[in-house]
Protein backbone atom coordinates (compact mmCIF):
# COMPACT_ATOMS: atom_id res chain seq x y z
CA UNK A 1 0.00 0.00 0.00
CA UNK A 2 0.98 3.79 -0.44
CA UNK A 3 2.12 5.48 2.78
CA UNK A 4 4.13 8.30 3.44
CA UNK A 5 6.57 7.99 6.65
CA UNK A 6 9.63 9.54 7.54
CA UNK A 7 13.17 7.50 8.48
CA UNK A 8 14.78 10.58 9.75
CA UNK A 9 13.79 13.67 12.07
CA UNK A 10 14.44 16.85 9.49
CA UNK A 11 13.32 20.33 9.58
CA UNK A 12 10.43 20.88 7.40
CA UNK A 13 12.51 22.63 4.80
CA UNK A 14 13.80 19.62 3.93
CA UNK A 15 12.82 17.51 1.03
CA UNK A 16 13.84 14.23 2.79
CA UNK A 17 11.64 14.58 5.88
CA UNK A 18 8.81 13.04 4.47
CA UNK A 19 9.00 10.13 1.86
CA UNK A 20 6.29 8.02 -0.25
CA UNK A 21 6.96 4.47 0.49
CA UNK A 22 5.34 1.56 0.18
CA UNK A 23 4.13 -1.07 2.98
CA UNK A 24 2.68 -4.31 3.65
CA UNK A 25 -1.52 -3.73 3.79
CA UNK A 26 -2.33 -4.53 7.55
CA UNK A 27 -4.55 -7.20 8.36
CA UNK A 28 -7.46 -5.90 11.40
CA UNK A 29 -7.43 -7.71 14.72
CA UNK A 30 -9.34 -8.20 17.88
CA UNK A 31 -11.32 -4.84 18.23
CA UNK A 32 -9.70 -3.43 14.82
CA UNK A 33 -10.95 -1.66 11.87
CA UNK A 34 -8.75 -1.45 8.96
CA UNK A 35 -9.99 1.81 7.29
CA UNK A 36 -9.41 2.81 3.14
CA UNK A 37 -7.80 6.31 4.67
CA UNK A 38 -9.83 9.25 2.34
CA UNK A 39 -8.90 12.38 3.65
CA UNK A 40 -6.44 12.71 6.71
CA UNK A 41 -5.93 16.12 8.39
CA UNK A 42 -2.54 17.49 9.76
CA UNK A 43 -2.61 18.74 13.59
CA UNK A 44 0.47 20.18 15.81
CA UNK A 45 1.35 16.94 16.77
CA UNK A 46 2.72 15.40 13.66
CA UNK A 47 4.93 18.40 12.91
CA UNK A 48 6.38 18.30 16.53
CA UNK A 49 6.90 13.88 15.94
CA UNK A 50 8.44 14.24 12.63
CA UNK A 51 11.19 17.25 13.28
CA UNK A 52 14.94 17.20 14.70
CA UNK A 53 15.10 15.83 18.36
CA UNK A 54 17.91 16.72 20.89
CA UNK A 55 20.89 17.77 19.82
CA UNK A 56 22.10 15.45 17.28
CA UNK A 57 18.77 16.91 15.33
CA UNK A 58 18.46 14.39 12.89
CA UNK A 59 17.58 10.94 14.77
CA UNK A 60 17.04 7.73 12.51
CA UNK A 61 14.03 5.52 12.92
CA UNK A 62 14.90 1.75 12.51
CA UNK A 63 11.89 1.42 9.81
CA UNK A 64 9.76 3.73 7.81
CA UNK A 65 7.40 5.39 10.33
CA UNK A 66 3.86 6.48 9.32
CA UNK A 67 2.40 9.89 10.99
CA UNK A 68 -0.90 11.18 11.25
CA UNK A 69 -4.10 10.37 13.51
CA UNK A 70 -7.16 12.78 12.05
CA UNK A 71 -8.99 10.67 9.22
CA UNK A 72 -11.94 10.06 7.21
CA UNK A 73 -12.56 6.97 5.42
CA UNK A 74 -14.11 3.85 4.52
CA UNK A 75 -14.50 0.29 6.41
CA UNK A 76 -12.40 -2.53 4.10
CA UNK A 77 -12.18 -4.98 7.06
CA UNK A 78 -13.28 -5.86 10.82
CA UNK A 79 -11.27 -8.42 13.58
CA UNK A 80 -12.93 -10.93 14.75
CA UNK A 81 -14.25 -8.69 18.18
CA UNK A 82 -15.43 -5.62 16.20
CA UNK A 83 -19.56 -5.41 17.07
CA UNK A 84 -19.86 -1.40 16.20
CA UNK A 85 -19.14 -1.23 12.22
CA UNK A 86 -19.17 -3.40 9.37
CA UNK A 87 -17.35 -3.20 5.86
CA UNK A 88 -18.65 -0.26 3.87
CA UNK A 89 -19.23 2.11 6.51
CA UNK A 90 -17.75 5.85 6.13
CA UNK A 91 -15.77 6.19 9.63
CA UNK A 92 -13.96 9.49 10.88
CA UNK A 93 -11.17 9.48 14.29
CA UNK A 94 -8.03 10.48 15.66
CA UNK A 95 -6.12 7.57 15.97
CA UNK A 96 -4.02 6.14 18.17
CA UNK A 97 -0.32 7.78 19.39
CA UNK A 98 0.86 4.36 19.69
CA UNK A 99 0.09 2.93 16.33
CA UNK A 100 1.05 3.28 13.53
CA UNK A 101 -0.65 6.71 11.68
CA UNK A 102 -3.08 7.68 9.44
CA UNK A 103 -1.20 8.66 6.75
CA UNK A 104 -1.56 5.37 4.64
CA UNK A 105 -3.67 3.85 2.47
CA UNK A 106 -5.09 1.55 5.07
CA UNK A 107 -4.95 2.15 8.49
CA UNK A 108 -5.75 -0.45 11.64
CA UNK A 109 -8.13 1.59 14.28
CA UNK A 110 -10.01 0.44 16.86
CA UNK A 111 -13.31 0.40 16.78
CA UNK A 112 -13.84 1.83 20.27
CA UNK A 113 -12.25 5.50 18.97
CA UNK A 114 -13.93 5.65 15.84
CA UNK A 115 -17.50 7.54 15.09
CA UNK A 116 -19.77 7.15 12.01
CA UNK A 117 -18.90 9.96 9.42
CA UNK A 118 -21.25 12.85 9.23
CA UNK A 119 -23.35 12.05 6.51
CA UNK A 120 -23.58 15.84 5.51
CA UNK A 121 -19.87 15.93 5.59
CA UNK A 122 -17.25 15.16 2.34
CA UNK A 123 -14.50 12.96 4.07
CA UNK A 124 -12.29 16.31 4.12
CA UNK A 125 -14.56 17.85 5.11
CA UNK A 126 -14.82 15.27 8.44
CA UNK A 127 -11.38 14.29 8.96
CA UNK A 128 -10.95 18.37 9.74
CA UNK A 129 -13.05 17.59 12.91
CA UNK A 130 -11.89 14.30 15.16
CA UNK A 131 -8.24 15.24 17.14
CA UNK A 132 -9.68 19.06 17.68
CA UNK A 133 -13.38 17.90 18.52
CA UNK A 134 -12.22 15.35 21.18
CA UNK A 135 -9.80 17.77 22.55
CA UNK A 136 -12.14 20.61 22.66
CA UNK A 137 -14.99 18.41 24.41
CA UNK A 138 -12.97 16.82 27.06
CA UNK A 139 -11.13 19.39 28.11
CA UNK A 140 -14.77 21.51 28.48
CA UNK A 141 -16.82 18.49 29.70
CA UNK A 142 -15.01 15.84 31.37
CA UNK A 143 -11.93 18.33 32.81
CA UNK A 144 -13.52 21.47 33.92
CA UNK A 145 -16.84 19.65 34.17
CA UNK A 146 -19.13 22.21 32.06
CA UNK A 147 -22.74 20.46 31.27
CA UNK A 148 -22.70 19.92 27.21
CA UNK A 149 -26.80 20.22 27.55
CA UNK A 150 -26.60 23.43 29.27
CA UNK A 151 -27.13 22.91 32.68
CA UNK A 152 -23.72 26.00 32.95
CA UNK A 153 -25.82 28.54 31.10
CA UNK A 154 -24.49 31.87 31.31
CA UNK A 155 -21.27 30.93 32.59
CA UNK A 156 -18.54 32.66 30.71
CA UNK A 157 -15.45 30.61 29.05
CA UNK A 158 -12.40 32.23 28.22
CA UNK A 159 -9.96 30.20 25.14
CA UNK A 160 -6.82 31.33 24.20
CA UNK A 161 -5.50 30.75 21.21
CA UNK A 162 -9.35 30.35 19.61
CA UNK A 163 -8.49 30.67 16.21
CA UNK A 164 -6.22 27.36 15.77
CA UNK A 165 -7.92 23.96 15.35
CA UNK A 166 -8.58 23.19 18.97
CA UNK A 167 -10.23 26.72 19.96
CA UNK A 168 -12.53 26.89 16.77
CA UNK A 169 -14.40 23.55 17.44
CA UNK A 170 -13.96 24.76 20.97
CA UNK A 171 -15.68 27.84 20.40
CA UNK A 172 -19.27 26.14 19.08
CA UNK A 173 -19.12 23.46 21.45
CA UNK A 174 -19.12 26.26 24.38
CA UNK A 175 -22.17 28.06 23.00
CA UNK A 176 -23.95 24.87 22.19
CA UNK A 177 -23.73 24.66 25.85
CA UNK A 178 -25.09 28.12 26.67
CA UNK A 179 -21.51 29.82 27.47
CA UNK A 180 -20.25 33.06 27.30
CA UNK A 181 -17.25 33.21 25.19
CA UNK A 182 -14.42 35.18 25.53
CA UNK A 183 -12.00 34.27 22.46
CA UNK A 184 -8.10 35.72 22.02
CA UNK A 185 -6.91 36.26 18.58
CA UNK A 186 -4.25 38.47 17.67
CA UNK A 187 -5.00 39.35 13.59
CA UNK A 188 -7.99 40.93 11.90
CA UNK A 189 -7.99 38.22 10.16
CA UNK A 190 -8.49 35.72 13.04
CA UNK A 191 -10.67 38.03 15.14
CA UNK A 192 -12.71 37.30 12.47
CA UNK A 193 -13.05 33.93 12.22
CA UNK A 194 -13.18 33.77 15.71
CA UNK A 195 -16.50 36.05 15.52
CA UNK A 196 -17.63 34.14 12.58
CA UNK A 197 -17.83 30.80 14.46
CA UNK A 198 -19.13 32.63 17.78
CA UNK A 199 -17.18 34.59 19.63
CA UNK A 200 -19.06 36.89 22.02
CA UNK A 201 -15.67 39.08 23.13
CA UNK A 202 -12.67 38.89 21.57
CA UNK A 203 -8.64 40.05 23.44
CA UNK A 204 -5.57 40.18 21.95
CA UNK A 205 -3.18 37.71 23.88
CA UNK A 206 -0.36 39.49 22.71
CA UNK A 207 -1.84 42.50 24.25
CA UNK A 208 -2.05 42.49 28.17
CA UNK A 209 -5.13 40.63 28.61
CA UNK A 210 -6.19 40.68 32.10
CA UNK A 211 -7.04 44.89 31.32
CA UNK A 212 -8.86 43.87 28.15
CA UNK A 213 -11.03 41.23 29.85
CA UNK A 214 -11.71 43.58 32.77
CA UNK A 215 -12.77 46.08 30.48
CA UNK A 216 -15.39 43.82 28.58
CA UNK A 217 -16.58 44.18 32.80
CA UNK A 218 -15.65 40.57 33.90
CA UNK A 219 -13.33 40.74 37.11
CA UNK A 220 -13.17 37.29 36.71
CA UNK A 221 -13.94 34.33 34.64
CA UNK A 222 -15.76 31.10 34.91
CA UNK A 223 -13.30 28.84 33.06
CA UNK A 224 -10.42 29.06 30.98
CA UNK A 225 -9.26 26.66 28.15
CA UNK A 226 -5.41 27.84 27.24
CA UNK A 227 -5.17 26.02 23.39
CA UNK A 228 -1.89 27.40 23.21
CA UNK A 229 1.49 27.47 24.85
CA UNK A 230 1.35 28.48 28.46
CA UNK A 231 2.58 32.12 28.18
CA UNK A 232 -0.91 33.14 28.99
CA UNK A 233 -0.24 31.57 32.92
CA UNK A 234 -0.22 34.76 35.10
CA UNK A 235 -3.17 35.79 33.07
CA UNK A 236 -5.13 33.16 33.27
CA UNK A 237 -4.31 32.98 36.90
CA UNK A 238 -5.49 36.60 37.56
CA UNK A 239 -8.65 35.58 35.80
CA UNK A 240 -9.64 32.60 36.80
CA UNK A 241 -12.73 32.65 39.38
CA UNK A 242 -12.40 31.41 43.41
CA UNK A 243 -13.11 27.84 42.52
CA UNK A 244 -12.81 28.17 38.91
CA UNK A 245 -10.85 25.74 36.83
CA UNK A 246 -8.37 26.02 33.74
CA UNK A 247 -7.84 23.24 31.48
CA UNK A 248 -4.75 23.42 29.13
CA UNK A 249 -3.73 20.77 26.47
CA UNK A 250 0.31 21.57 25.77
CA UNK A 251 3.10 20.95 27.69
CA UNK A 252 4.89 23.00 29.39
CA UNK A 253 8.60 23.77 30.33
CA UNK A 254 7.84 27.38 31.56
CA UNK A 255 7.81 28.22 35.49
CA UNK A 256 4.08 28.10 36.22
CA UNK A 257 3.36 29.14 39.75
CA UNK A 258 0.79 28.55 41.65
CA UNK A 259 0.06 30.23 44.82
CA UNK A 260 -2.58 32.55 43.05
CA UNK A 261 -4.34 29.80 42.24
CA UNK A 262 -4.16 27.55 46.30
CA UNK A 263 -5.57 30.65 47.15
CA UNK A 264 -8.66 30.88 45.14
CA UNK A 265 -8.92 26.91 45.75
CA UNK A 266 -9.39 26.98 41.75
CA UNK A 267 -8.05 23.93 39.86
CA UNK A 268 -5.21 23.23 36.77
CA UNK A 269 -6.62 20.23 34.24
CA UNK A 270 -4.77 18.31 31.68
CA UNK A 271 -6.71 17.62 28.25
CA UNK A 272 -4.48 14.76 26.62
CA UNK A 273 -6.69 12.98 23.67
CA UNK A 274 -4.72 10.00 23.51
CA UNK A 275 -4.63 8.93 27.20
CA UNK A 276 -7.74 6.71 26.67
CA UNK A 277 -6.20 4.56 23.68
CA UNK A 278 -2.72 4.46 24.62
CA UNK A 279 -3.62 3.36 28.16
CA UNK A 280 -6.56 1.09 27.10
CA UNK A 281 -8.37 2.66 29.87
CA UNK A 282 -12.01 1.17 30.65
CA UNK A 283 -14.08 3.98 29.35
CA UNK A 284 -12.48 4.11 25.91
CA UNK A 285 -15.70 3.47 24.03
CA UNK A 286 -16.34 7.47 25.42
CA UNK A 287 -14.56 8.47 22.40
CA UNK A 288 -16.68 6.41 20.15
CA UNK A 289 -19.40 8.10 21.92
CA UNK A 290 -18.20 10.97 21.95
CA UNK A 291 -18.02 10.99 17.90
CA UNK A 292 -21.58 9.74 17.30
CA UNK A 293 -22.69 13.00 19.12
CA UNK A 294 -20.64 15.29 16.74
CA UNK A 295 -22.15 13.87 14.27
CA UNK A 296 -25.30 13.69 14.73
CA UNK A 297 -25.20 18.13 16.02
CA UNK A 298 -22.80 18.12 12.68
CA UNK A 299 -26.00 16.54 10.74
CA UNK A 300 -28.69 18.66 12.62
CA UNK A 301 -26.39 21.68 11.26
CA UNK A 302 -25.46 23.07 15.03
CA UNK A 303 -21.68 22.38 14.75
CA UNK A 304 -19.72 23.10 11.15
CA UNK A 305 -16.07 21.83 9.89
CA UNK A 306 -13.50 23.99 10.85
CA UNK A 307 -11.74 22.93 7.22
CA UNK A 308 -9.72 25.65 5.78
CA UNK A 309 -7.31 24.56 3.32
CA UNK A 310 -7.16 21.40 1.14
CA UNK A 311 -4.68 19.72 -0.57
CA UNK A 312 -4.66 16.39 -2.82
CA UNK A 313 -3.48 14.10 -3.31
CA UNK A 314 -2.06 12.51 -0.48
CA UNK A 315 1.65 11.98 -1.22
CA UNK A 316 4.63 13.35 0.59
CA UNK A 317 5.18 16.39 -0.97
CA UNK A 318 1.73 17.54 0.03
CA UNK A 319 1.57 16.49 3.56
CA UNK A 320 4.98 18.03 4.03
CA UNK A 321 3.39 21.26 2.71
CA UNK A 322 0.59 20.88 5.17
CA UNK A 323 3.42 20.39 8.26
CA UNK A 324 4.79 23.86 6.70
CA UNK A 325 1.78 25.32 6.73
CA UNK A 326 0.95 24.49 10.78
CA UNK A 327 4.72 25.16 11.76
CA UNK A 328 3.63 29.03 10.64
CA UNK A 329 1.54 29.36 13.86
CA UNK A 330 -0.63 31.57 11.27
CA UNK A 331 -3.03 28.99 10.30
CA UNK A 332 -6.46 29.28 11.15
CA UNK A 333 -9.18 26.23 11.46
CA UNK A 334 -7.83 22.85 9.80
CA UNK A 335 -5.61 21.80 7.23
CA UNK A 336 -6.78 18.59 5.43
CA UNK A 337 -4.67 16.17 2.11
CA UNK A 338 -6.96 13.80 0.66
CA UNK A 339 -7.35 10.83 -2.04
CA UNK A 340 -4.60 8.94 -2.72
CA UNK A 341 -3.60 9.24 -6.56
Amino acid sequence: MKAVALTRHLPVDDPQALLDVDLPKPEPLGHDLLVAVKAVSVNPIDTKLRGPKGKGGEQEESSPRVLGFDASGVVEAVGPDVTLFKPGDEVYYAGDITRSGSNAEYQRVDERIVGPKPTSLSFAEAAALPLTTITAYEAFFERLGIDPDGANKGESLMIVGAAGGVGSIGIQLAKAAGLEVIATASREETTRWVKELGADHVVNHREPMVEQVRALDFEHVDHIAIFNDMGHWDAAVELIRPQGGIVSIDDTEQPMPMAGLKTKAASLHWEFMFARPMFKTPDMVEQHRLLNRVAREVDAGRLRTTLETVLSPINAENVLKAHALIETGTARGKVVVETFA
